[in-house]
């Protein structure tokens, strides 16, 4: 399996409202539940309007299209990287993951899932 590395720095905030968040932009997560409203956007894009903000981000991309039937996969990644005392963040779309790790751990991560047998590109 192999990981994109995203080539920019990421925030992961909670937001009072989404009227300011760029939905024409080319990255970014948005999800509402019943207890708050979360973005994660790549730091230039985040929003005024954010209660709460936590900078410093990067993330890989697990490159493809993830079949629903695969097991595992999130798991072995985020294995690999609790060995090796890197926290991550994660986050699913339809068709992938991507799993992002404090900017000061990137190149580390990417050494550690190289070594669990990730191809990394990028």
């Amino acid at each position: 399996m192999e990981l994109e590395r995203l080539d920019f720095g990421m925030t992961v905030c909670q937001l009072a409202d989404a009227g300011q968040v760029d939905l024409s932009a080319g990255f970014y997560f948005l999800c509402r539940t019943d207890g708050e409203l979360s973005l994660v956007c790549p730091t230039r894009d985040v929003p005024a309007n954010a209660l709460r903000r936590e900078d410093g981000w990067r993330g890989f991309r697990v490159r493809g299209t993830l079949d629903f039937s695969l097991v595992g996969v999130l798991a072995r990644i985020s294995g690999a990287l609790a060995e090796a005392g890197i926290g991550l963040f994660a986050v699913s779309t339809y068709d992938t993951d991507y799993i992002l790790v404090k900017a000061e751990s990137f190149a580390r991560a990417a050494d550690v899932l190289a070594a669990a047998g990730f191809g990394i590109a990028g």
